[in-house]
């Protein structure tokens, strides 16, 4: 079995993937070339089965020759991505080819992590206690508190989970949205998306972690945000693509949600010129709420264990619907 992966991956994991009986990997250097077994493979020649697509190459200035030589590859079968959406348009091109598609989940614990990073900085005042200490000022400052909060999350995967977890862990009570209505102990009640509107005006913390499908895109329009109460928090940690910016702009202009904390935007890297960057209600980050210590391991070790399913036949963990990944 031809395993297309990165050189940097490949070294990093090399004991535990040659130990593997049958797996031949394709690895696909800094400069974009492939070897097999030291041997060069020229680029009409490269067919691989499966291939690892993670941080590693996505972020590399090889990315585009990876992504070529596996869809060009005619066994491809089973593609492993380090991310958890697939609204990229290779995802879509490689479930075409009749390929399966796993996602990782490896970095629900930073996303989650950050999420609760972002809402106890809101609730605390954290911009008006930095801005008094640069001004030496001793001024005391009150704040909320998240024990008794109302937490509304939409999208109730790995990530969405993960942040419940945290915030009941600091007494919030949380709903959490998905498709599969049935009950969740990370969450104190599970509902659907057709239920926002309802919840909404309850909700003292609004969390989206989706992914963006045909069905969530704008999900946060300006019904969405007109229905938020007073003092609410808005966090986007999916997709930039779920909410209509403008409306979130406009709304914030008028003082609902009192704060949003945006780790992704519709256009990335978010122009020079975006009224977000100096909104005062406005916390962003350039799409690195996954960015945490512990998330490449964590990746690995799901890529191992698909590989090890692979070549024993045995089902693969994180199947992405192709349907899902059509619509995205």
């Amino acid at each position: 079995m031809r395993l297309l992966i990165y050189e940097p991956s490949y070294r990093r994991l090399q004991p535990q993937i040659d130990a593997l009986e049958g797996v031949e990997p394709l690895v696909l250097d800094k400069a974009g070339a492939v070897t097999l077994n030291g041997q060069a493979v020229p680029p009409e020649a490269v067919d691989a089965e499966a291939a690892w697509t993670n941080a590693d190459v996505f972020f590399s200035p090889v990315a585009r020759a990876f992504m070529v030589a596996m869809l060009k590859s005619p066994s491809l079968i089973w593609v492993q991505s380090g991310a958890a959406g697939f609204d990229n348009p290779v995802f879509g091109q490689i479930v075409q080819k009749g390929a399966t598609l796993t996602t990782s989940h490896g970095q629900a614990v930073g996303m989650a992590d950050y999420v609760l990073w972002g809402v106890l900085d809101a609730l605390q005042g954290g911009p008006a206690r930095r801005a008094a200490q640069a001004a030496r000022e001793w001024t005391r400052q009150p704040f909320r508190e998240i024990a008794g909060s109302r937490w509304l999350i939409v999208g109730f995967g790995a990530i969405g989970k993960g942040v419940a977890d945290r915030a009941r862990g600091f007494g919030a009570h949380v709903t959490g949205v998905r498709r599969n209505p049935a009950i969740d102990p990370s969450a104190d009640r599970i509902a659907a998306q057709g239920d926002l509107p309802s919840l909404l005006p309850d909700a003292d913390v609004v969390v989206l972690a989706c992914p963006l499908t045909a069905e969530t895109r704008h999900m946060a329009d300006a019904g969405f945000f007109a229905a938020m109460k007073a003092g609410s928090i808005f966090v986007n940690v999916g997709r930039g693509g779920l909410v209509d910016e403008p409306a979130l702009l406009a709304a914030l202009d008028k003082g609902v949600p009192e704060h949003a904390v945006l780790d992704v935007f519709e256009t990335e890297p978010l122009p020079t010129e975006s009224p977000f960057w100096a909104h005062p209600r406005v916390t962003l980050t350039p799409h690195s709420s996954g960015m945490s210590s512990g998330n490449a391991t964590r990746n690995d070790a799901l890529f191992l264990e698909n590989l090890a399913r692979f070549v024993g036949g045995q089902p693969l963990l994180n199947a992405a619907d192709p349907k899902d990944v059509l619509a995205g």
